[in-house]
């Protein structure tokens, strides 16, 4: 069911918005050569206990993942894109790091993700990370009153198809707002002017993802991690973002911090 938010209900999700924000811009700043995934989960971990909010990821528990997640961040380096399990990996020079991120807070749910390299970058993977935000700027811009669904879906494929790029469906953007996943679905390709009308108090993350020579993935013997069929790259942007009658409002924009 899709369910649409009072101007109040958005105000209170800004609590969370900012919360997704200042974490993934700090565990960014931290993330370096020779830091341990699993010391970025400790991070966040200790940053939700501080701030009295919930992770959305520990007790998890859908349909295509195998147990319960059981720590609180995404980890997904190089083939890895989605869904990675925090595990005892130091990350080396030029690995590409995805960081999503899931919180309530006051029991709201905002949820973000950011790429980056540590160490020295390749042209072809900060290709690829600028490929993805600009996608979601796009689908971003696309999500007003009088658009649909397939608007935003269209905008990120544009850009992702522009540069060269195929796009899996399986995994897009999603409702958000008591619970992280709800209704709707939004697909990373689409056709304009098909799918659900968008509302003044519609809340959703948006989140463009590519891998850089393929769109097939595979999942770990952990149960959650997707990686590349092909051992490619990935990478992985994404915002929360409320529907206005005055243009979108970015939930989780990290802007205000001084960072993109």
């Amino acid at each position: 069911m899709i369910e649409l938010r009072t101007p109040a209900e958005i105000d209170e999700m800004r609590a969370a918005g900012r919360f997704v924000a200042e974490t993934l811009a700090t565990l960014r700043d931290e993330t370096k050569v020779g830091t341990n995934l699993l010391a970025i989960d400790r991070r966040a971990h200790d940053m939700i206990r501080k701030a009295g909010a919930e992770s959305c990821y520990i007790d998890y528990h859908p349909s295509f993942g195998a147990s319960p997640f059981g720590k609180v961040i995404c980890t997904s380096v190089n083939d890895a894109v989605l869904h990675g399990l925090p595990h005892d990996y130091m990350l080396r020079d030029g690995d590409l790091v995805s960081l999503d991120f899931a919180v309530s807070v006051d029991g709201w749910v905002a949820d973000s993700a950011v790429s980056f390299v540590v160490g020295t970058p390749r042209d072809e993977d900060l290709r690829l990370i600028e490929t993805t935000e600009r996608a979601l700027d796009a689908a971003i811009a696309a999500a007003v009153v009088g658009n649909r669904i397939g608007d935003i879906s269209a905008a990120i494929a544009e850009v992702s198809h522009g540069e060269g790029y195929s796009i899996n469906t399986d995994f897009g953007g999603h409702g958000v707002g008591r619970i992280m996943h709800g209704d709707p679905h939004v697909p990373n390709d689409g056709r304009a002017g098909r799918g659900f009308p968008l509302r003044a108090g519609l809340v959703f993350a948006l989140e463009p993802w590519l891998l850089a020579t393929t769109d097939e993935l595979v999942t770990d013997p952990d149960g959650w991690t997707l990686r590349s069929v092909d051992g490619s790259r990935g990478a992985h942007s994404e915002h929360t973002v409320a529907v206005t009658e005055d243009g979108p409002i970015i939930l989780t924009d990290r802007s205000f911090l001084g960072v993109d």
